[in-house]
């Protein structure tokens, strides 16, 4: 069952277009900037979600979902909860804007102000979009589809890793997005992804028939509703897995900036002390 990776000619073109562009980017900025204003580990972070996306899509794991739900569920958990986040830390938009000459920085940071982009950016589309497609996919005809034809299989990819990127991206933070979230928002979030993805995985479990025919005709009913099970218990175990350490890391954040915010008053307030106490005042 893995026997062969699976080489696709425009993955392989657009993944290599990402990764050039964006390390060609990061090194005018550190040269231009220093690793202070754009930390190396961001590169880093984007060419291990490349990585991933070419473990899912081209590996084996590509291979062997056309015959094992259980092995399709592994690969859209790589692009929804590993690939998309990882890209997301990132930072691609803050990127572009540090690297892009004045004129060029104008226009993106215009473009990021549009309707549009405030409407993607939005925290409230972004968690609808992302189980949208989940749930959406899994409880239509778009998951056999998928199955049956190559191009549609193709789209699911797009799909998932465009609509798991829009989720990430309000949760993590760091790029300029109009539309933000705060601390407790964030919390609530991720709680709400949690609940979702172990439902969604519940239900697939729990069905008493086998939801794909195209598994059955590979595997047997039989084993067919075995894997589907399994499928069902990693999607669920894949919210716990990657949500709460996500979840953890926000929570660490929070407070990070809680101490940050502490400091500056600390600071002000030392300022102020010292400046009254050099035009002679204080408490009397």
């Amino acid at each position: 069952m893995f026997a062969t990776w699976r080489i696709d000619p425009a993955i392989l073109f657009g993944v290599g277009v990402a990764a050039v562009l964006y390390v060609r980017a990061d090194r005018r900025v550190r040269r231009d900037h220093g690793e202070r204003r754009f930390p190396p580990t961001r590169r880093w972070h984007f060419l291990a979600g490349l990585g991933i996306i070419l473990v899912a899509l081209e590996s084996p794991i590509d291979t062997a979902s056309s015959t094992s739900f259980a092995v399709h569920m592994v690969q859209h958990l790589l692009l929804t909860m590993v690939a998309a986040p990882l890209l997301v830390l990132a930072a691609p938009v803050t990127l572009a804007l540090l690297a892009s000459p004045p004129p060029k920085r104008k226009r993106l940071v215009s473009a990021l102000r549009s309707r549009p982009v405030r409407l993607l950016s939005d925290p409230l589309l972004g968690w609808a979009l992302f189980f949208g497609v989940l749930w959406g996919s899994h409880f239509s005809g778009l998951f056999e589809a998928s199955l049956r034809n190559d191009n549609v299989h193709a789209l699911e990819h797009a799909a998932y890793l465009v609509a798991a990127v829009l989720f990430w991206l309000p949760l993590v933070g760091r790029d300029p997005v109009p539309s933000k979230l705060s601390y407790p928002a964030r919390i609530l979030y991720q709680f709400l992804a949690m609940a979702s993805m172990a439902f969604l995985g519940l239900a697939i479990y729990s069905a008493n028939h086998v939801l794909y025919p195209t598994y059955a005709a590979a595997e047997g009913a039989k084993r067919a509703i075995a894997d589907q099970q399994l499928g069902g218990a990693l999607m669920w175990a894949g919210g716990m897995i990657f949500l709460v350490p996500a979840l953890a890391l926000v929570m660490l954040d929070w407070m990070r900036a809680d101490e940050r915010a502490a400091r500056r008053v600390d600071a002000l307030q030392h300022r102020g002390l010292t400046a009254d106490v050099a035009s002679g005042g204080g408490p009397s």
